[in-house]
């Protein structure tokens, strides 16, 4: 199967690498927005195009990694966009992160265009460290037989599972965002907590790494609240993006989360602090300024 791959940011390119490869001589078509930064790519045997629609000429299945719904519509329209492209059926793989119901609508979207083009959903966990390490968790949603492929194709970049119809990917991904921003926020309280109370909270993280308080979350992020280190591997005002997905789709489903507003209103609120640019962990400094002015954070 010929693939193409739309949207190589810092996750993205390192998928696509390993993407690469492990397809030794079959094709890869990438889209270069930006000239010369995807010359590794090039010379690791990549096909490098100007134009989204070039991409899926070249493609049997199209990865799309791009920030938002927004986006993957702006790269499908116009007559450069991949559906001016299609010359066969097209797997169109979203692997941005987006409301489920968003890839729901896009495929009703699609559902009369010829050559027929179907949307598997497929949003990544493990941030950049997964994606360089291939490790990522790639949480896949869509028919049978195209998820099958999707799993497949994907296999290289970590461990890709089919866990049930279109948009089950994405709610799988919700599920991962409302789990690892009540860890971060939770840790984020507890290091500023013992801080105060005068603990060394590097060896308390440490420590807490052996009990039932470990955690991926924990072992990424604890060094980094520990220095009080914001610098970004993922913008925290991403949050609110995937916290609003994890809000709609359980008001659709008739459920009343409890942490689920508080962790949104946490991410909305720092971010409209000129904070969402940030890493994640940026919630321990938003805390700290809504505490008492005795508070002083790294002291």
């Amino acid at each position: 199967m010929e693939v193409g791959f739309v949207g190589l940011g810092r996750m993205g390119q390192l998928m696509a690498r390993h993407l690469l490869e492990h397809r030794g001589d079959s094709r890869l078509t990438v889209l270069e927005r930006t000239p010369g930064r995807l010359a590794e790519l090039a010379e690791a045997g990549a096909t490098v195009v100007a134009t989204s629609r070039e991409v899926a000429e070249a493609s049997e299945l199209v990865v799309v990694m791009v920030p938002a719904i927004a986006d993957i519509r702006a790269a499908l329209e116009g007559p450069d966009g991949l559906l001016a492209g299609v010359r066969r059926p097209l797997l169109l793989v979203v692997s941005s992160t987006t409301a489920p119901q968003d890839v729901r609508d896009l495929q009703a979207d699609l559902a009369g265009h010829e050559p027929p083009v179907t949307v598997v959903d497929a949003p990544v966990s493990g941030g950049v460290e997964g994606a360089k390490a291939a490790t990522l968790s790639i949480m896949v949603g869509g028919p049978d037989a195209a998820a099958a492929a999707v799993v497949e194709i994907l296999a290289p970049a970590g461990r890709a599972v089919h866990l049930g119809p279109l948009g089950a990917g994405q709610v799988a991904k919700a599920c991962n965002q409302l789990i690892v921003a009540a860890q971060i926020v939770a840790v984020a309280e507890a290091s500023l907590l013992a801080e105060k109370a005068g603990l060394d909270v590097g060896k308390l993280l440490d420590l807490l790494g052996g009990g039932y308080a470990a955690s991926r979350v924990l072992e990424v992020k604890g060094p980094k609240l520990v220095a009080h280190d914001h610098s970004p591997d993922g913008p925290a005002k991403f949050m609110i993006k995937d916290l609003s997905a994890a809000r709609d789709e359980a008001a659709a489903s008739g459920l009343r989360l409890v942490t689920g507003p508080v962790l949104l209103d946490a991410f909305t609120s720092l971010t409209e602090a000129g904070l969402g640019d940030q890493d994640t962990t940026v919630v321990q400094e938003w805390i700290a300024q809504q505490s008492p002015a005795t508070m002083t954070p790294g002291r």
